[in-house]
């Protein structure tokens, strides 16, 4: 059933801020600039992305719940819930938040690979949204329910991507 819920949370929440809202942008904003070359890398970090997104997904349901974060718990039937512990495998070593990064990743490479300036200005929105929403919901939230353990966390891995000496 956590699968199921899984499946359902990717395609209303990663799917419309991946798939949905880009896709109407680009009928709004339907320019084309010629880009070369970066189209295909456009397409490498989409391919990333989602591997990214499954990967980190995986790691969810190994741990018991979904990304549902916690303020979607109204909805968890629908959408599912967050783990009871912390998720610290596979690629959250090297990020905190992989699964965002995925989406962002994805997001990026639609710009590249469809040439849209409206695309690159959405994905700059879109970080800034997930970066506020980590920073002043997620963080404190997980810090409140996990204590100390999170703040470890936190100073052995960073919060987007790279490689720190501690381990968590």
């Amino acid at each position: 059933m956590t699968d199921l819920r899984l499946i359902i949370f990717t395609l209303l929440i990663p799917g419309t801020v991946a798939i949905y809202v880009p896709y109407g942008l680009r009928q709004l904003f339907p320019e084309r600039y010629a880009i070369g070359d970066w189209r295909y890398g456009g397409m490498l970090l989409m391919l990333g992305g989602v591997v990214m997104y499954i990967i980190s997904s995986i790691s969810f349901l190994m741990e018991g719940g979904t990304p549902a974060i916690w303020f979607t718990r109204t909805f968890k039937f629908i959408v599912g819930e967050e783990p009871a512990k912390l998720v610290r495998g596979k690629l959250f070593r090297f990020s905190r938040n992989p699964m965002y990064l995925g989406v962002l990743l994805f997001v990026i490479g639609e710009a590249l690979w469809f040439g849209s300036a409206a695309l690159l200005v959405y994905a700059a929105a879109v970080w800034l949204f997930f970066h506020l929403t980590i920073v002043f919901v997620e963080e404190p939230h997980l810090r409140k329910k996990i204590g100390a353990a999170y703040d470890e966390y936190c100073r052995a891995v960073p919060r987007w991507i790279g490689f720190r000496n501690k381990q968590p």
